[in-house]
């Protein structure tokens, strides 16, 4: 039988962004159930809301949190209640062949992607009795919620919850864009393309993996002075600098671009800037069904590379922990990252944080 209801916020095809009373089931085999303590607002939840990911049916956002293991249902065996967990919104299959190949983010058998959880059913009802769906899998924003075995990641107690959303999403993102994608090694140049909350990450993942000169470009100067604090050696002003032609005239070329934005029009100025034998990393979203063009000599010509970057080809039980102890030891300065927390009931203004280009990521506190 359901729970009681609480607050949650849904986005409605028919109405919009909303809030709306919830209930989850019981943790069955192979679940979790999670008592959320704090969740990111992603570009991902914005994607949702503009459109440009369409949905045909209501979903409770939410995909990057932190929360305490409440319950287990039968089977589970790597957390039990009590353990603090982060949630990875791309909860794999551990069965398929990328999975056994140890390339979980490219996942044939996840639901994830399709708004449910393993089995194709959600946790989750309405006062009605009517199904409300978990956006990738999670539906964070709200007090309580049920998740796959895979998509909970035992943390050290001692991590911050607010920390640990970031986690889930944006910080994994962003540094494994860097270490697991590129494979960046030090010393090698590289220029980021949009600086918020995923492209600050690539920012610190560039500075953890050693490379120099590390150019960031943005249209705010917020943002790019907060880049300069995460460990940019140069920022341009996209609105007023050829990127391209910088690169080529100060570096000849860098070794690695990161597109942070999911523009198609930026993507496509991507190989201008590299050096032969570059790549491209594309690390931002872009809208379904976007597309863009190369000049097809040039890549070949020059052997450079366009490197597709899900998930910052990360896998959650591995890379998440690794993270933490990181951001515990010092190495990464992920507090910066936490612009303000504010109160679930204020997710509508979260969202208008987003918005604002400050770079830096909103909490929600249930």
């Amino acid at each position: 039988m359901p729970t009681e209801l609480s607050p949650a916020v849904v986005f409605d095809p028919g109405t919009g962004l909303g809030s709306r009373e919830v209930a989850a089931r019981p943790a069955g085999p192979g679940e979790v159930e999670i008592d959320v303590r704090a969740a990111g607002v992603c570009h991902s939840d914005l994607h949702i809301v503009t459109g440009d990911w369409p949905t045909e049916r209501p979903l409770v956002l939410g995909h990057e949190a932190a929360g305490v293991v409440t319950a287990t249902g039968a089977g589970v065996t790597s957390v039990r209640p009590g353990d603090h967990v982060v949630l990875s919104w791309f909860a794999p299959c551990r069965r398929c062949r990328k999975c056994v190949a140890g390339q979980a983010w490219l996942c044939t058998g996840t639901r994830a992607v399709e708004n449910t959880l393993p089995d194709g059913t959600t946790p989750f009802t309405d006062a009605d009795g009517e199904p409300i769906w978990p956006y990738l899998g999670l539906g964070a924003f709200t007090r309580r919620l049920v998740v796959p075995e895979s998509a909970a990641v035992k943390v050290p107690a001692e991590l911050p919850f607010g920390i640990g959303a970031l986690l889930g999403c944006s910080i994994t993102t962003g540094v494994g864009a860097v270490v697991n994608t590129a494979g960046v090694r030090p010393g090698e140049s590289a220029v980021v393309i949009g600086t918020g909350g995923v492209g600050l990450s690539v920012v610190m993942g560039l500075r953890l993996a050693g490379a120099d000169p590390v150019v960031a470009v943005d249209l705010s100067a917020d943002r790019l002075a907060a880049a300069r604090r995460f460990g940019a050696t140069h920022t341009l002003d996209g609105a007023t600098t050829d990127v391209a032609a910088w690169c080529q005239e100060h570096l000849g070329g860098v070794d690695y671009a990161f597109e942070a934005i999911g523009s198609p029009r930026v993507v496509e100025t991507l190989p201008g800037m590299l050096t032969s034998g570059g790549a491209a990393v594309l690390v931002g979203m872009a809208a379904a069904e976007a597309t863009g063009s190369f000049n097809l000599f040039d890549l070949a010509d020059q052997g450079k590379r366009i490197l597709g970057c899900n998930y910052g080809s990360s896998i959650g039980e591995r890379d998440i922990p690794r993270l933490a102890r990181l951001y515990l030891g010092g190495r990464l300065p992920l507090d910066d990252l936490i612009g303000r927390t504010r109160p679930l009931s204020e997710a509508a203004a979260a969202f208008d944080d987003l918005r604002s280009n400050t770079g830096l990521r909103t909490i929600l506190e249930p």
